[in-house]
């Protein structure tokens, strides 16, 4: 019952807050912040998806994004919190609402479980540790950082669900059930089970130290939660196996370099609820603070077990802000985000500490000195960014649980009394969780790192719709690009484009993609769709969704396309090894007419003005100069075709490019920012072309970033592609197959980023590894074929199985055991 009522409690407190904040589902502000919009919804949106048959992919493979990409290991990452999989019981257009529950679920789940878990860690009244319980779901660290990463949220259930398992080893119990726990931990979410298998390893360390059983025993104990930790990590090996895989091959993430600890006031400050600053989130409320700073006073507790948890608290917050143990906390790399993540650990530590504290019914005079000790911490942390209105306001609401537990103190005897002090620390436990969550909520809100995106308002909806009506998979694909509502529209909104944002952003894809003039940012963890024709025609893309036509200002437009898979004249490809000429061209230009196989552009040299030097810089390009407003740019003229589109592309230059009337604003930042081709308009009668660059700071531009399109070559070249293409074309939800005209030679190109396991066959022969043509796959169809097979098989997942296989037969056999000893008891 106690553990019902800390869900109850803990869910009700966070909806509340949101309800007054007016917060989606309870008013109109979205939810959907930096990754919770650009990753988790339509992530989610995806799930949905697989779940109803309404996609292309499948749990293996996704050929929605990045113009077809890998997708276990983001299934793994990002939606095997077993809340998650309430998607599929809602509409499509409601993803949100059960996004939201994931969390509140969660939060829920885990405050319930902590209830349970610290009754284990000492006997004392259920009522209370439910009322710890829900400072411990509603953590600084739940609202600050959990809530926008729903996956994350799995590891705030895993933090009580190893304590659990790790006291069934401190007594020599449920192995087996112990292991089935550490393997639910790990397949929720790998990340954030790391950090709690490791965070409730150093409390059984304690726990075990503190034991009075003899030194073997405790051996004992330690082996038997290390045996029981690897076998339940090895169970779960799959979601291992391929997130390590995808990692290696994932486009590398920018370099962070850890800035240093903050200030120790800033730090102490974070203990105070109701804040938002830059620090590891460990707050945990007034209440167990007040507890936690009374632990060194009460006498009824040894020394030496006082000494014991007050030094595991000091280590765990000094291993977050030191860089080494930072990396042991987060696998071996500073996080791209906030860098104390892993202070979700320190959560369960302290309400731990705060209930060891509580179940000894802590006397007037040892309260009162933990409460000196909390006004010496306000008054030391006074200055401190962190101390804004919310954390003023709660700090003196303190004073209510004091009161509280002083009066409890007086009265504990009397039942009644008891009974009616406890329901008024619940309330207000209740009352200033909620303030906490709704003024850290509001602080955010004041950030623009924070804006909402525009996940499902009426555009995106009426886009999905637009586009789910012009579907032609897999002929060819329907690309929902440019314009963004998320950083994964194509998962958000159907189709197939090469907008994707995660983690696991092959590099290959990456580079492919940026090779042939895409944009991306966050060095490539974020690539987006092609906005010229070719690249388009390149793709198969045979309709996009376009924001600047249309009432509305949305548009569905349509292009003649290749098909998917297509085929190039014998010798294209170059070396069985998988290389190929595109990587060596000079030009995005050259390197695109490389892969569609046919000449288009026109590549004209570029004639500065007076600015010197007058020449492109060797391995550098073009310098930009000085203007007399300090400013840095260059005016360039060039000849082409007249009538000819013209193109520019200079993926790292930031700044303006103005041509024919026309003024581009770019943002590239080598290598964080990369800009796509941009079109400049058709080539003027004359066939002389103006381009003046402007720019704040210094800077160099390609030596040929001005190419000129004959649209009647690239439309040539389409109805060529189109008419030797396959007759038919089959696509499965990780494999595609053409049947082409008996005898076709050449090499057949299919418009997909070759990622590490794709294997492809050649009229039922034996499947091998394809070659790449500008990182496309290509295959060569020697001497003549009919049909073409290519297949996907997530790298890692077979090594997986087998290690979970292992893992289960050893499960299975020490339950066996467990069993038969257990029966031979029973018939003595």
């Amino acid at each position: 019952m106690a553990a019902w009522s800390a869900a109850l409690l803990s869910m009700g407190a966070y909806c509340l807050a949101m309800a007054v904040h007016g917060t989606y589902p309870f008013g109109g502000r979205s939810r959907a912040v930096n990754d919770l919009g650009n990753q988790l919804v339509p992530f989610h949106a995806h799930l949905w998806d697989l779940m109803h048959g309404n996609t292309t992919g499948d749990l293996y493979f996704n050929w929605s994004s990045g113009y077809g990409t890998p997708f276990l290991g983001d299934f793994f990452t990002y939606l095997m919190n077993p809340f998650s999989w309430l998607v599929g019981g809602f509409p499509r257009h409601l993803v949100e609402l059960p996004v939201f529950l994931v969390t509140l679920f969660s939060i829920g789940l885990a405050s319930g479980l902590m209830t349970l878990f610290l009754g284990r860690l000492h006997p004392g009244s259920p009522w209370l540790r439910a009322l710890l319980s829900v400072c411990f779901g509603l953590s600084a660290w739940t609202i600050s950082d959990g809530f926008a990463d729903p996956m994350w949220m799995w590891g705030l259930v895993a933090l009580p669900l190893l304590g659990i398992a790790y006291d069934w080893c401190l007594h020599r119990r449920r192995w087996v059930a112990g292991t089935l726990l550490v393997t639910l931990s790990w397949a929720g979410n790998f990340y954030t089970a790391a950090m709690a298998t490791l965070g409730m390893a150093l409390v059984l360390l304690v726990r075990v130290f503190l034991d009075a059983r003899a030194g073997r025993e405790r051996l004992d104990t330690l082996l038997r939660a290390a045996s029981m930790t690897l076998t339940g990590i090895l169970l779960a090996a799959p979601v291992l196996t391929v997130s390590l895989r995808a990692t290696r091959a994932a486009q590398p993430a920018p370099v962070r370099v850890y800035e240093g600890p903050p200030t120790v006031a800033h730090y102490l400050a974070q203990l105070l609820p109701g804040g938002l600053s830059e620090g590891p989130r460990v707050s945990v409320g007034m209440l167990p603070l007040l507890l936690i700073a009374t632990l060194p006073f009460i006498r009824r507790v040894p020394l030496r077990e006082r000494f014991c948890w007050l030094f595991l608290i000091a280590v765990m917050a000094g291993s977050f802000v030191w860089a080494p143990t930072i990396l042991l906390w987060h696998g071996g790399a500073i996080p791209n985000g906030s860098p104390y993540r892993a202070s979700i650990a320190l959560t369960a530590v302290l309400v731990s500490v705060a209930w060891l504290a509580l179940a000894r019914e802590p006397g007037r005079r040892e309260l009162l000195c933990g409460a000196g000790v909390v006004l010496l911490l306000i008054l030391f942390v006074r200055h401190s960014p962190h101390m804004s209105r919310g954390p003023w306001l709660l700090a003196a609401a303190g004073l209510v649980p004091l009161v509280l537990l002083l009066t409890l103190d007086r009265h504990r005897r009397r039942r009644g009394a008891r009974a009616t002090l406890t329901a008024a620390l619940a309330g207000t436990v209740f009352l200033t969780s909620a303030y906490t969550v709704f003024n850290t909520t509001v602080i955010r809100d004041t950030y623009d790192w924070w804006t909402p995106k525009r996940t499902y308002d009426r555009e995106s909806l009426a886009t999905y719709e637009l586009l789910k009506s012009a579907d032609d998979w897999p002929a060819t694909r329907t690309d929902p690009g440019p314009h963004e509502y998320a950083n994964n529209d194509p998962m958000l909104l159907a189709g197939q484009g090469g907008s994707y944002y995660s983690s696991y952003v092959p590099a290959r894809t990456a580079g492919a993609l940026h090779r042939l003039g895409a944009g991306w940012y966050i060095q490539g963890r974020h690539t987006l769709s092609f906005t010229d024709p070719v690249s388009r025609a390149i793709m198969g893309i045979s309709s996009y969704a376009d924001r600047r036509t249309g009432p509305g200002g949305l548009a569905r437009r349509t292009v003649p396309a290749p098909p998917i898979v297509t085929v190039r004249p014998p010798g294209t490809i170059l070396d069985r090894a998988g290389l190929d000429r595109a990587g060596t061209d000079a030009t995005v230009f050259a390197r695109q007419e490389r892969v569609l196989g046919a000449r288009v552009y026109e590549v004209p040299r570029l004639h500065p003005s007076h600015d010197t030097p007058s020449q492109p810089t060797a391995g550098r390009g073009w310098a930009l100069v000085t203007d007399p407003r300090g400013r840095f740019g260059r005016t360039f003229t060039a000849r082409c075709t007249p009538g000819t589109e013209a193109y520019w592309y200079a993926p790292w230059f930031s700044g303006r490019v103005e041509a024919q009337g026309r003024t581009v604003k770019s943002f590239g930042r080598q290598s964080m920012t990369g800009k796509g081709l941009t079109a400049l308009g058709k080539v003027p009668a004359n066939g002389t072309l103006t381009v003046r660059v402007t720019s704040e700071r210094r800077q160099h531009l390609p030596p040929s970033p001005l190419g000129c399109l004959n649209v009647a070559s690239l439309d040539h070249a389409v109805s060529h592609l189109r008419s030797t293409g396959p007759r038919e074309l089959r696509a499965g939800g990780h494999s595609i197959e053409a049947v082409f005209a008996s005898g076709t030679r050449g090499t057949a190109v299919v418009s997909v980023p070759a990622t590490s396991g794709w294997q492809c066959a050649v009229d039922g022969a034996q499947a091998t590894r394809p070659h790449r043509l500008g990182g496309l796959i290509a295959v060569d169809l020697g001497d003549g074929a009919t049909t073409l097979r290519c297949g996907f098989r997530p790298p890692g997942l077979r090594l997986g199985l087998a290690v979970s296989a292992a893992a289960a037969a050893t499960l299975l056999l020490v339950a066996g055991a467990s069993a038969l000893r257990t029966r031979r008891k029973a018939v003595r």
